[in-house]
C-alpha cells in the first residue's frame, strides 16, 4: 500500500531567466491615406469587383504607395502589395457625386467606376464609357482616392465605413 509520500514528487521544470520584453514598436500611422467610396445599393459580387478595379490603377500611377516583395520561409516569391491599408467606405449617389467633385477640385489622384462599366468586357470599352459622359454626368458606382490623409478626409465627408 502505498501513500501520498510514498510517490516521488514530479519534476518541477527549471524556470527560464526573466528577459524584459522589448517595447512594442510605435503603430506606424500614415501621413497619406487610400480610400475607396462604394454606392451603398451596390451588390456584393459589384462591391468587390468596383474595388478591384478601382485600386488596381493606384500603384501603376503612384509607385509609392507600393511596398517590397513578399517570400515565404521557404523562399517562394510573391508580387508586393500596398505599403498602407486600403480604406472602404460606402455612401449615396449624392455622397459619391460629392466627393468626385471635391477629389477632382483638390486635384488628388482619383480613379472612377460608373454604370456604364458593369456592361462593357474590356479596358478599351472601359474606357470608351467613361470618355463618352461628361464629369457631371457620369453615374458613379466607386471612386478611389489618394492623398494626404486630411484631403481624403475632406473628400470622403458623409461617408461611412463599410460594413
Amino acid at each position: 500500500m502505498t501513500t501520498d509520500t510514498d510517490t516521488a514528487p514530479a519534476a518541477v521544470p527549471a524556470l527560464a531567466p526573466h528577459v524584459p520584453l522589448a517595447p512594442a514598436p510605435a503603430p506606424v500611422r500614415f501621413d497619406t491615406k487610400i480610400a475607396v467610396l462604394l454606392r451603398e445599393d451596390l451588390e456584393t459580387w459589384q462591391r468587390l469587383n468596383v474595388t478591384a478595379f478601382l485600386v488596381s490603377g493606384l500603384g501603376p500611377a503612384l509607385p509609392e504607395v507600393i511596398g517590397a516583395p513578399y517570400a515565404d520561409a521557404d523562399g517562394t516569391p510573391y508580387l508586393p502589395m500596398f505599403r498602407q491599408p486600403v480604406l472602404v467606405f460606402e455612401g449615396t449617389a449624392g455622397t459619391l457625386g460629392a466627393a468626385h467633385g471635391r477629389a477632382v477640385s483638390r486635384a488628388l489622384p482619383l480613379a472612377v467606376f460608373t454604370s456604364d462599366l458593369f456592361a462593357t468586357g474590356n479596358d478599351r470599352d472601359n474606357r470608351a464609357a467613361v470618355r463618352a459622359v461628361p464629369r457631371d454626368g457620369l453615374d458613379l458606382v466607386g471612386l478611389a482616392v489618394y492623398g494626404p490623409r486630411n484631403a481624403v478626409d475632406k473628400v470622403l465627408k458623409g461617408a461611412r465605413m463599410h460594413p
